[in-house]
């Protein structure tokens, strides 16, 4: 079953190590958990269910959606919408629980199911791997539903009619004067973000927002900004924003080229606040990936910086124990406590765009404050990323890396949850030097074959 049953959901080559038999399995597994966990006997636990654009999400839709109502769950679809999206509605429609089908930046050949709790957040107990031994078989049937205790499945447009009003009512200021481009990443976003920036009467110019099942995140999105580069310098737009399969990432492109990511939106957003006498507890959360510049720019700014692991549900955990209402991490996974409990691309583009409005400058204007330090970040993909991270030989680089570069810089190497690949991160004096130690890595990992 290869690298199916993750630690926040599943997720694999769908009919390869993702099957539709697998994903139904799951979905006998997580109807009968909401109905033996259910406080009000006789009522059938609600879910909603959300989906990317990918070829097989209309299959594990169908087989999630049986599955549920198989075990005794009524089921609600939303159709094409944002992981955001489903996570709103699951918290503010008073749902169960929510499913999202989506592989979020990975290639349309993956797909990956998530599953958020009653109130909007990443359900955080194991239930991917407690489900494992149910789904591979080696556990006793579970029961199905009979006669009025199976479920029904009906559409739900109307939930996403409110998180599109939800959206609308973010900013407090007019856009109508700033010329924006918004890649969509042939993905989840491509439907809602025009509605929602039609509404607003934004000068919006869209790109990659005809999917067909085979194009989302290629070539666009959030890890491709050449795109929307390519199309700010056509169109000499303001400001560019990307995001990703599902749109709970978003990156940002300034008027010059230059790449805005999630450390300059904590910044913007935290001086935004601080400035108007509006920061809780005058902090902020972010991961050990973020740059050093983030740090320097809050310090200077006397905002405190709290770091936490790599991983949106971490930062979110951090946020509530150190009562932030901002975090995020450099990929574009950024949380506004106060309008979401997870995150959501479109809602950080709104929110920039909001104080880009309201100071009346471009965004580079509003990042300009914080310097990065030289630093060079790289996926790697191998064939065994546990193997790897514990082979002699590559911890005996990555070591000696760390010693020689002492308190000058920092290397991070660890593997992905969800992916096989290895992840390396390393801020040194130069740009040169970060590159030569990342290539001296990664051609150990080569040469010892993984």
């Amino acid at each position: 079953m290869g690298n199916t049953f993750g630690v926040s959901g599943l997720r694999g080559q769908a009919n390869v190590s993702l099957t539709a038999d697998i994903v139904y399995r799951f979905a006998r597994y997580l109807g009968n958990r909401m109905v033996g966990q259910s406080s009000k006997p006789g009522v059938k636990p609600r879910v909603v269910i959300g989906k990317d654009t990918r070829i097989s999400s209309d299959m594990f839709e169908s087989a999630l959606s049986s599955g549920l109502a198989a075990s005794g769950c009524d089921v609600f679809l939303l159709g094409i919408c944002t992981t955001p999206s489903v996570s709103y509605i699951t918290r503010t429609c008073s749902f169960d629980c929510g499913v999202m089908v989506t592989a979020s930046h990975n290639p349309y050949h993956d797909n990956g199911i998530k599953v958020i709790s009653s109130n909007g957040e990443p359900m955080g107990d194991g239930i991917f791997a407690k489900s494992r031994a149910y789904v591979e078989g080696s556990e006793p049937e579970l029961p199905y539903a009979e006669s009025s205790s199976i479920g029904r499945i009906c559409d739900y447009p109307e939930g996403r009619e409110k998180y599109i009003r939800h959206l609308v009512d973010i900013p407090k200021n007019p856009l109508g004067g700033i010329r924006i481009g918004l890649d969509c990443a042939n993905g989840a976003s491509y439907a809602i973000a025009h509605e929602v920036f039609d509404s607003l009467g934004a000068d919006v110019t869209f790109i990659n927002d005809s999917p067909n099942g085979l194009n989302i995140n290629s070539g666009c999105g959030s890890e491709h900004l050449e795109a929307i580069r390519a199309i700010m310098k056509e169109k000499k737009l303001d400001v560019g924003f990307s995001l990703d399969g599902d749109a709970d990432r978003c990156m940002a492109v300034d008027r010059n080229g230059n790449e805005v990511n999630g450390d300059n939106f904590s910044f913007i957003y935290a001086k935004y606040l601080k400035d108007k006498g509006m920061l809780p507890n005058n902090v902020v959360v972010g991961t050990v990936i973020s740059n050093l510049g983030l740090r320097n720019a809050l310090q200077a700014e006397g905002i405190d910086y709290i770091e936490t692991t790599v991983g949106e549900p971490t930062v979110r955990k951090c946020m509530v124990e150190h009562g932030a209402v901002i975090g995020g991490e450099q990929c574009g996974h950024m949380v506004f406590s106060q309008d979401s409990t997870t995150g959501d691309g479109i809602l950080t583009a709104l929110r920039m765009l909001d104080i880009m409005a309201e100071k009346k400058v471009g965004i580079d204007v509003l990042a300009a404050p914080l310097h990065r330090v030289p630093q060079e970040y790289v996926f790697v993909r191998i064939t065994d990323k546990r193997a790897v991270v514990a082979d002699e030989d590559v911890k005996a680089v990555v070591s000696r890396i760390s010693e020689e570069l002492g308190q000058s810089g920092r290397l991070i190497f660890r593997y992905s949850d969800t992916e096989n690949l290895v992840r390396i991160m390393v801020e040194a004096s130069t740009e040169k030097q970060c590159k030569a130690y990342v290539d001296e890595i990664i051609g150990v990992i080569r040469s010892k074959g993984y």
